[in-house]
């Protein structure tokens, strides 16, 4: 009976994880309220976050949604969309910093969309890894992927990447990294001025 009780028990925890992964890899979910949680223990060694998602109210970050809104978050490894007229909403998976020394929070925007990004290291990247190339050109070599939203703060992105492993991971300098099609479908969602915070 037991054995029976835990099988079905171990069922229901791997529908519930293939439920997320699969929703997670479409790139959206739309969900009335605060019900999209997993809080099975994991243990620390897991580096990926897949599972642990939450949907959050945009109300507990941002006075109003003029000219849409984004949430990142560095804990959760997640971002949210939600258009202006809150019609759309959009969780995506992401990479964020490898440390806390390299994590900035708190409110900025988007200033440009860049369609093609190019990429130069950043001085404190180079100063790390003086190997790094000086510049690679839009292309499948770019680390910021096919497409970038530029944020008010210099050398902040949210970007595509061709590098899917980093993906759930703390992987980045400083940036917010999505699956390259994630970014095409943010980056036509968003729009210059839309609202940006990281927590």
């Amino acid at each position: 009976m037991e054995e029976a009780k835990e099988r079905s028990k171990m069922i229901r925890i791997f529908n519930r994880r293939a439920a997320l992964r699969s929703i997670m890899s479409a790139g959206f979910v739309a969900v009335a309220g605060r019900g999209l949680t997993q809080n099975i223990a994991e243990p620390d060694i897991v580096r990926r976050n897949i599972s642990s998602f939450s949907v959050d109210n945009w109300q507990d970050h941002f006075d109003n949604l003029k000219n849409g809104a984004i949430l990142c978050d560095t804990v959760s490894r997640a971002l949210q969309f939600w258009s202006e007229d809150e019609r759309i909403y959009k969780l995506y998976p992401t990479s964020v910093p490898m440390s806390e020394e390299l994590t900035r929070r708190g409110y900025t925007r988007v200033v440009y969309k860049d369609p093609a990004p190019d990429w130069r290291p950043t001085p404190s990247m180079l100063e790390r890894d003086p190997t790094l190339p000086e510049y690679v050109a839009p292309g499948p070599e770019n680390p910021l992927g096919i497409r970038a939203l530029r944020l008010s703060w210099q050398y902040y992105r949210i970007h595509g990447t061709q590098d899917t492993r980093k993906i759930g991971r703390k992987s980045s300098s400083g940036c917010i990294g999505l699956y390259n099609q994630h970014i095409v479908e943010l980056f036509e969602l968003a729009a210059v001025g839309t609202q940006v915070k990281i927590i």
